[in-house]
C-alpha cells in the first residue's frame, strides 16, 4: 500500500483517509491463517507524476503566468519516479508483512524556490516575464509535512534509505468494525458524521484552516 506524509499527524480528510489506509493494511497482517504479507510505504511528492507541482507550474509558465504557490514558506519532500519506483520495489521484497516503510527523502524544498527555478530554467525573468502570485493555504493543508509524528520512532533496516516506523497497531477486528461503520455513514452523505467518526478513529487527526476543526472540540 502506497501511503503519503500527510498520513502523519493528519490535518484534513486525504490524510486521514491515508492513515485509516494504513491502519486497515497493518491490521490485514494480524489475522490468523494469513499467508499475504500486507505491506505499506509511506513517503512524500514524486517529481513529475500525475498531480504534482511540476506540470503545473510548467502548464502556467507556458501560458505566460502567474505562478500560483499557496505560502511563502511552504515546504515539501520530493523525489523522483525512479528513486520511488525502486525504493516501493525495494520495501516489498524487504517486508515480512505488517511494516509500515518510511523512506528518506532529503531535505524539505521550498515551492517558491522550485517555482523560481521552473522561470529561470524557461529562460525568463521572474517580476518582468512572469509573476509569482501568493494564493493562501488551502483547508487543511500545512506549511511544513512530516514522514513521521512526534510520537512515532523509527526501527533501520539494512538499507539506509527506508526504515520502519513504530506505530500504534490495531487488532484486525477493531480496525474492521470500525472502518465498516464508517463505510456505513458514509452512506447517508453527511460529511460531517464522517469526518467525525474518521475523528474517533484517528485521535492525532486535527483539522487546520477548515469547516471541521469544531469536530476536535467535540471528541
Amino acid at each position: 500500500m502506497v501511503s503519503t506524509d500527510k498520513a502523519v499527524n493528519p490535518t484534513n480528510v486525504m490524510g486521514a483517509s491515508k492513515r485509516l489506509a494504513e491502519i486497515y493494511t497493518q491490521s490485514l497482517n494480524g489475522q490468523e491463517s494469513c499467508e499475504t504479507r500486507f505491506i505499506t510505504t509511506r513517503f512524500g511528492n514524486v517529481l513529475g507524476s500525475n498531480g504534482s507541482v511540476i506540470p503545473r507550474f510548467r502548464s502556467q509558465i507556458k501560458n505566460g503566468g502567474p505562478i500560483t504557490v499557496t505560502h511563502p514558506e511552504i515546504t515539501r519532500y520530493f523525489m523522483t519516479i525512479p528513486e520511488a519506483v525502486q525504493l516501493v520495489l525495494e520495501a516489498g521484497t524487504m517486508g515480512k508483512g505488517g511494516e509500515i516503510f518510511v523512506f528518506d527523502m532529503g531535505k524539505p524544498i521550498k515551492i517558491v524556490d522550485l517555482a523560481k527555478k521552473m522561470i529561470q530554467l524557461a529562460g525568463l525573468e521572474e517580476g518582468k516575464d512572469i509573476d509569482i502570485v501568493f494564493s493562501g493555504l488551502r483547508p487543511g493543508e500545512k506549511l511544513y509535512e512530516e514522514l513521521l509524528s512526534s510520537a512515532e520512532l523509527t526501527q533501520p533496516t539494512h538499507h539506509h534509505k527506508i526504515s520502519i516506523a513504530k506505530v500504534l497497531e490495531y487488532p484486525y477486528s477493531e480496525a474492521n468494525v470500525a472502518i465498516s461503520e464508517l463505510l456505513v455513514i458514509n452512506k447517508h452523505h453527511d460529511n460531517l458524521a464522517v469526518v467525525q467518526k474518521m475523528k474517533q478513529i484517528i485521535p492525532e487527526f486535527l483539522s487546520k484552516n477548515s469547516i471541521y476543526e469544531d469536530l476536535d472540540k467535540t471528541i
